[in-house]
Formats: structure tokens, sequence, C-alpha cells
């Protein structure tokens, strides 16, 4: 998957170190499930079984990418509109996430 180069190479208004933190430790937990389900396909375990890790691992990286979107709104795209730099911003946005719904 190829998206468009960003706009802005670094945050508008950097991260908090307790919001990067909480974010590393979201997806170092993800990343455990990923390896449970690799130890899973290893050990022959029932498909259903492996299908609702995969589909709690969907879960979780969507609830990342919502916080991530979420943030980048507040912060980023508001601070780009107030700037008038808005409309580039907004598009940029909104390629990101039509490729969430695909």
């Amino acid at each position: 998957m190829e998206l468009k180069e960003s706009l802005h190479q670094h945050p508008s208004q950097p991260r908090s170190k307790n919001e990067k933190q909480a974010m590393v430790n979201r997806l170092k937990r993800i990343e455990g499930q990923v390896r449970g389900i690799q130890k899973m396909i290893e050990e022959d375990r029932y498909c259903v079984d492996v299908l609702v890790q995969i589909s709690a691992i969907n879960a979780a990286l969507n609830k990342v990418g919502f916080s991530v979107t979420e943030r980048h709104i507040k912060h980023c795209v508001s601070d780009a509109i107030l700037s008038g730099d808005g409309e580039e911003t907004i598009e940029e946005l909104m390629d990101v996430m039509k490729q969430f719904s695909k």
C-alpha cells in the first residue's frame, strides 16, 4: 500500500511523552497478538479460533488508527485551517481515510 508523501514532515504539535508511551504500549500489545496468531498457525489451531484473534487485532489496529486520526484532526488539521492551509490538509486526510475503508 503506497500513500502520498505527507504535506508535513513533522507534526505541528509534537506528541507528549505520555501520549507516545500509550501508543507504543498499544502497538506492542498488538505485536504480541500477531505473534500469538503465528504460534496458533504453527500449532494447527482451529480456524475459528485464529479468525477470532485476527478480528481482535483488526479492532485494536482500528482503535489505534482512530486515535491517531482524532489527534490529527484536533491538532494538525485545526492548525492548518487556522493558518490558511486547510484545503490541502483536509484533502490529505480524506485520501488517508479512503485507505481505511478498503
